[in-house]
């Protein structure tokens, strides 16, 4: 539960909100609501998200000082555990699952193992997570596990790339609001949330047991309940804390079973005219002016944090993808930025996605640049909140025109590289038609000189599906070890354009032979090469009769004076209609 700072009954306004009694600053510069528990641990977690969310049903919260990162609990396909994990036992409730569980989690040091409420708490169960040294925890009946998710992840995010700690804001951690809304409850003696402008919880403060079913109601679906917002629109309560900076005063309002809410106060968060959100109190009796005021500048606290969230949210970005860079570079900087981003000192697979941008592309003007940047951001957003639901260690960031993905690289490398295939193609799904993308997977990278050559492997195969010739035609997703012809086929082109190749030989004559005629020598001998010499398969992919083909394959051989019969004549004859180009340039 929030520790609290003070009596209500203590005046506590404007600036004096965050210091002592005698007028003097917090000595350690952070204010006790946020300094007083850890940062990252399940004391932590507990603190902020109990009696609402969770509670403790068996184990010590403090064993492990930090949680090392969330991770969804798999029966089919057993998941990598950083350190000190918070597990979400989705569906894991027989004592005998719960016990053998826990047994395993402890030998992968795990921190904890959340399970939906009520726990059954048998002596096995007890006995095993005393063995593991894991604590058990309970998941309140009607809490979604995805929100769950969130709400941890947003505890946990802060330091997760290894940057130094952060700067402090009112005497409170930048950019933690559920310090800020702890912080809040203890001013005003009541309970809070911060809420955004769609009425989504963004955090909220200890003692919400205090309030009411509304209230609860609302932190475990992490959004105002529709009915009670429609009275709220009704009331037009939204549209005057939109129009005014004071605290507004909300009537109580049905619960929904026959009850009505206890008073609720609110005032909007705001940062010059844009409204970033609000603060609402639950009350049982009228506020003070000294508690008005305190609400004011808690507002204005609250504006900053958030401000600072959003800022923050670019510059971890631009950080990541900087370190990303680094690590796929592989340069001097590339062990310091795997250890930054955690996944040093283990095998990693390098992924890989960009937009589908193969085929007529539109007028290169601002408009058509500025949606393709805007869309390729997306991408990237969501390929890195892929990635981290897959595995809490990744690290995903845009270089350039395309968004990389590290992910560690578990069991032998052709599995690791098949289960990379499936998770990029399940985000593909995911995304569908709305951002088309292609994907890719490189060769496992066993150490960190293997990294720069595992993302050149993505990018060949980016770009033999942006290409979508050969094998590539139609997919969206692959591997180098099976399109590694089609990208050396691309290279090759590459190379003879860079040299001025042109066709020469058989293949030249060829070519000059339809040029004057208007025939389709050429056309003939890449059907016949493309069906491996089977003369009716290559004459229904031209669509015409066997003998006509039979007979312009004969006039190939003539024309062209080229053995067909002879393997290497028939290699070389491939490989330029492969990679050279065989329509002669029009003039004029």
């Amino acid at each position: 539960m929030a520790r609290r700072l003070r009596s209500a009954a203590e005046p506590t306004t404007g600036a004096d909100a965050f210091v002592e009694p005698e007028g003097r600053p917090y000595g350690d510069g952070v204010h006790p609501a946020a300094s007083a528990r850890p940062r990252t641990g399940l004391g932590r977690v507990l603190d902020d998200l109990g009696s609402t969310l969770l509670d403790l049903a068996h184990g010590d919260p403090d064993r492990h000082p930090d949680i090392g990162g969330v991770v969804i609990h798999d029966p089919l396909d057993q998941p990598v555990l950083p350190p000190h994990a918070l597990v979400l036992g989705i569906g894991v409730e027989a004592p005998d699952q719960v016990a053998a569980l826990l047994r395993r989690l402890g030998g992968q040091g795990a921190a904890g193992l959340v399970l939906r409420a009520p726990v059954a708490l048998t002596a096995p169960v007890r006995a095993a997570a005393d063995e593991a040294g894991v604590a058990v925890i309970g998941l309140t009946r009607g809490a979604p596990w995805g929100h769950l998710g969130e709400m941890l992840r947003a505890l946990l995010a802060e330091g997760d790339i290894g940057v130094a700690d952060s700067e402090s804001l009112g005497g409170l951690p930048s950019g933690d609001l559920f310090a800020v809304a702890n912080a809040i409850a203890a001013l005003l003696d009541a309970p809070i949330t911060i809420e955004d402008r769609s009425s989504r919880v963004l955090a909220f403060s200890g003692r919400q047991d205090e309030a009411d079913p509304a209230r609860v109601e609302t932190i475990l679906g992490r959004q105002v309940p529709e009915r009670l917002s429609r009275i709220l629109h009704e009331r037009g309560v939204f549209g005057e804390l939109l129009r005014s900076d004071q605290p507004v005063s909300i009537d109580p309002v049905p619960d929904g079973r026959g009850g009505r809410s206890i008073p609720r106060v609110a005032i909007a968060v705001r940062a010059g005219d844009e409204v970033l959100g609000s603060i609402w109190a639950a009350v049982t009796e009228p506020f003070s002016p000294e508690r008005v005021e305190a609400l004011r500048e808690a507002a204005k606290l609250v504006a900053l944090h958030l401000l600072r969230v959003r800022a923050g949210a670019d510059v971890a970005r631009r950080l990541r993808s900087d370190l990303l860079s680094s690590a796929l570079e592989g340069g001097v900087g590339a062990g310091e930025a795997l250890g930054r981003l955690g996944l040093a000192g283990r095998p990693l697979l390098v992924l890989g996605v960009a937009l589908d941008e193969h085929g007529p592309r539109p007028p290169a003007d601002g408009s058509a640049d500025a949606a393709t940047t805007q869309d390729r951001q997306r991408l990237a957003d969501a390929f890195a909140m892929h990635l981290s639901a897959v595995h809490p260690r990744s690290a995903a960031g845009a270089i350039g025109t395309a968004t990389y993905g590290l992910l560690p690289a578990v069991g032998p490398a052709d599995k690791a590289e098949a289960r990379a295939l499936r998770t990029l193609q399940d985000f593909l799904d995911r995304v569908g038609d709305r951002l088309p993308a292609i994907a890719a997977v490189g060769p496992v990278a066993p150490d960190l000189s293997g990294l720069a050559h595992s993302r050149a492997g993505v990018d060949r195969v980016l770009r033999v599906l942006r290409e979508g010739t050969g094998r590539a035609t139609g997919r969206r997703v692959g591997r180098l070890d099976e399109l590694q012809g089609e990208a050396l086929i691309l290279e090759l082109r590459d190379l003879a354009a860079a040299r001025g190749d042109e066709p020469t030989g058989a293949l030249a004559r060829l070519i000059d032979y339809d040029d004057r005629h208007r025939s389709s020598l050429v056309e003939t001998l890449r059907a016949w090469l493309d069906a491996f010499g089977d003369v009716v398969a290559a004459s229904d992919a031209l669509f015409v009769h066997q003998n006509t083909f039979r007979y312009r394959l004969r006039r190939v051989v003539e024309v062209g004076g080229i053995d067909l019969d002879d393997p290497d004549q028939r290699f070389a004859a491939m490989l330029q209609l492969r990679v050279l180009r065989t329509t002669p340039p029009r003039g004029g």
